[in-house]
């Protein structure tokens, strides 16, 4: 892979809690504009693998070694609130501010961030939400509360707000695990249209969607990176019988 296609660079990374070691030499780049699924049983450190992409894992004090670079530049030099602006995170559950409008959801990052003018924050809204295909069903109650509206909506405002702040990478563990069939269907041509402006690395249990979604799929088990190619490769002609046998549900 052709180096300035390379969006994140992670070599030799170690993932610890405490003493206990949960990832162990994680060596894979991530292109641009590419969505790369991460999957693997329960347990396996998928989540854990993410989160070190934007030092979450510091804030539930874990510990890393190895390298991350963003852009190469090494994470472990960058502000890390600074860097959760550059690598976004939608969460499994959605969260949206209960307290907060729909428009107000989306409209915190920018105001932490120091945008102040209504008509700009106005303008970023609206953009984001079409974004998130979700403008056209809530464009009439954005001063009702983000918590009122189905979990499907919720989870898209979740990224609506998470693209507010112009991330280059967005993180998405489980985005879809706890919603329906529909919603499900919304979110995945959403990450579809997504990929043309950003960087996607999701987290699913789900075969089928990581086939449909994803560009490039990463086999996790035990805190080893087990293989990792083209998706379609992955799943039609895996390298290795670990990743064949949890494709095909012989384990996990």
């Amino acid at each position: 892979m052709p180096q300035n296609d390379i969006k994140i660079s992670v070599k030799n990374l170690d993932a610890f809690y405490g003493k206990n070691k949960v990832l162990h030499n994680i060596t894979m780049d991530i292109p641009s504009n590419q969505v790369v699924a991460i999957i693997g049983p329960s347990g396996c450190g998928k989540s854990t693998f993410i989160r070190c992409l934007n030092r979450m894992h510091e804030v539930v004090g874990g510990t890393i070694t190895g390298s991350i670079m963003l852009d190469g530049e090494d994470l472990s030099k960058n502000d890390p609130v600074l860097l959760r602006r550059r690598v976004g995170m939608v969460f499994q559950k959605p969260n949206p501010f209960p307290s907060m409008s729909i428009f107000n959801n989306v409209a915190a990052g920018l105001r932490l961030n120091g945008v102040h003018n209504k008509k700009e924050i106005s303008l970023i809204v609206e953009k984001c939400l079409k974004q998130a295909a979700l403008w056209d069903e809530v464009k009439d109650n954005l001063d009702d509360s983000g918590a009122n509206i189905s979990g499907g909506q919720q989870q898209r405002l979740c990224i609506a707000r998470t693209l507010a702040v112009e991330p280059e990478v967005i993180l998405m563990d489980e985005p879809a695990s706890a919603l329906d069939p529909v919603s499900t269907s919304k979110i995945e041509s959403l990450i579809f249209e997504l990929k043309k402006d950003y960087t996607i690395v999701i987290v699913t249990h789900n075969m089928q969607q990581a086939a449909r979604v994803s560009d490039r799929t990463a086999f996790f088990y035990l805190g080893e990176l087990i293989e990792y190619d083209i998706t379609k490769q992955i799943f039609l002609n895996p390298a290795k019988k670990q990743t064949e046998d949890y494709i095909t549900g012989r384990f996990g």
